[in-house]
């Protein structure tokens, strides 16, 4: 098996590849020729850590694969990352361990390929202003993800932490003007499509903001049903596609909270990305219609880049080969 750290894994990214990997997954699990079971989050009174386990299995990739996911907010005021995690990839057909890989950047990539896969799908053709909300490191791969999924002609970015996004608007590659505004509202009055790149527990965009057109990409709350970006009125206002629907029970406080309060039902689920991309489901079907895609993160998405990662590896010669029975 191969070991890959994540310096390693930095520069063995593809990110077209990877929106290829990312759709073909999705769809092979509307088709059934990939299983995605749901999660399983654990946790003790002894902290407010939770560890999830996120698998999953494919025929055309030819692999299984699990992450051990670690969320822990405690880690914030330590100094340290408050996600950790590790993929383990095993060969389908014989059992074998083929890949232990640091689950950081393979996630980061997977998640803004996951949102591109999703804008294709779902928004407007003529969308033409991209934005953000949050400002951090899955900001910025969301630029570079989606950056040719639609002509856009303008970037609109807001964040709590004014200096973060001066330094992330400085920085981007990004062809056309870079909006920086001072409140979350502004973003949606602006944008065609929008991501939200929060780790926020509290419900920071309000569906009074959302216009007819829309796409939302909400991605960033913690995988806690419990915690949200978006409130109630958000998600009852738009159409909701997700990744994955029995991981979005178990992970996704934009959806349970808002079927708790009674401002949609389960059944107000129009399906998986998936189902769109294999034929199975309609997409966007009118101009006015506001599309959002919940974002939670699936197992198969992990196996889906990590077959990627590892086969690049395995061109360059790059990581550590070990024999686990020696």
């Amino acid at each position: 098996m191969i070991v890959l750290t994540a310096s390693q894994l930095e520069g063995l990214v593809d990110r077209p590849a990877t929106e290829r990997a990312v759709a073909q997954v999705f769809a092979d699990i509307a088709r059934g020729t990939a299983d995605q079971p749901a999660p399983t989050s654990m946790r003790t009174d002894a902290g407010t850590g939770r560890y999830v386990l996120m698998a999953a299995l494919s025929e055309s990739t030819g692999t299984a694969a699990v992450k051990l996911l670690a969320d822990v907010p405690d880690n914030a005021r330590r100094g340290l990352p408050t996600q950790r995690s590790m993929i383990a990839v095993l060969d389908r057909e014989l059992g074998a361990p083929v890949a232990l890989l640091h689950g950081g950047v393979p996630t980061r990539v997977r998640t803004a390929a996951a949102s591109a896969v999703a804008t294709r799908a779902l928004a407007r053709e003529d969308s033409r202003v991209l934005g953000l909300v949050g400002a951090g490191g899955l900001a910025r791969e969301h630029v570079e993800a989606l950056r040719g999924v639609r002509d856009w002609n303008r970037l609109v970015i807001w964040s709590r932490t004014r200096a973060r996004v001066a330094a992330l608007a400085e920085s981007l590659r990004w062809d056309g003007p870079i909006e920086v505004v001072g409140d979350c509202a502004s973003v949606f009055e602006r944008a065609d499509a929008i991501c939200t790149l929060t780790p926020s527990v509290t419900p920071i965009v309000s569906g009074h903001w959302l216009r007819p057109g829309q796409h939302l990409n909400v991605v960033g709350a913690r995988p806690r049903s419990d915690e949200r970006e978006v409130d109630g009125l958000t998600m009852s206002r738009a159409d909701v596609w997700v990744d994955d629907l029995a991981t979005a029970t178990t992970k996704s406080g934009d959806l349970m909270l808002a079927v708790a309060e009674g401002a949609i039902a389960l059944d107000d689920v129009v399906g998986t990305v998936g189902q769109v991309l294999a034929g199975q489901r309609p997409g966007r079907t009118s101009p006015e219609q506001i599309t959002l895609f919940d974002s939670v993160g699936i197992g198969a998405q992990d196996l889906a880049i990590a077959d990627l990662l590892v086969r690049e590896a395995r061109v360059r010669g790059v990581g550590l080969e070990l024999d686990l029975n020696a």
